[in-house]
């Protein structure tokens, strides 16, 4: 079998990459992300994972189709509470929402004009192990995937969880009130902060 050939620095720099344009406060944190890959949410209870999760969704559907897979929470009053507080129907028809095992999703993803952005909240509740989420990942290479997940300490609370976080290609730490980028995608502050009432009680700006 013949080997391709070995890319060049020129031919490396000039390629070009399908990112999402994020403006103002997102762009400050996230730069310009690459449109399909996995993303991961993490964080301890009570710093405003599951706001910024929602926050997160609303801004994506200015770039696509979002499907909200709320595992966790179900159509649970929580979970409505949570989406007014965003005012999630400000995007009503743009985001959908399903509480669905990952066999099901699968099969909702692969059907024609499915959504090109989806959150998976959270991890813990998909019974995935390491091999089921890479086939997942690939078999949907065309999409973005984003993953919310428990914390215990400053680390995803399974192996699993944490094998998807280092692989993932936008890791974000919520603490405090605050979304910190961790890595690929660093924007000038490199953070967005969530409610910015809580974030000066925790961090004392």
């Amino acid at each position: 079998m013949k080997l391709k050939r070995a890319l060049t620095v020129s031919d490396l720099l000039k390629m070009k990459h399908d990112v999402y344009e994020f403006e103002g406060t997102w762009h400050d944190a996230f730069d310009y992300p690459e449109k399909s890959g996995v993303w991961f949410i993490w964080g301890n209870s009570g710093n405003g994972k599951s706001t910024f999760a929602l926050q997160l969704a609303k801004y994506m559907t200015s770039f696509g189709k979002v499907l909200y897979n709320s595992l966790e929470e179900g159509q649970s009053l929580t979970l409505k509470r949570a989406f007014e507080r965003v005012n999630m129907h400000e995007v009503e028809g743009d985001l959908h929402l399903v509480s669905e095992g990952m066999e099901e999703l699968d099969k909702r993803l692969s059907r024609q004009r499915s959504a090109s952005i989806v959150f998976v909240d959270s991890v813990q509740y998909t019974n995935l192990n390491f091999k089921r989420y890479y086939d997942f990942k690939n078999k949907h290479k065309n999409k973005l995937i984003i993953f919310v997940s428990h914390a215990t300490g400053r680390e995803p609370s399974t192996k699993v969880s944490q094998r998807i976080m280092y692989d993932a290609d936008l890791k974000i730490w919520v603490e405090g009130y605050k979304a910190i980028s961790k890595g690929r995608y660093i924007g000038s502050v490199g953070e967005k902060v969530i409610w910015e009432e809580g974030a000066r009680r925790y961090w004392g700006d």
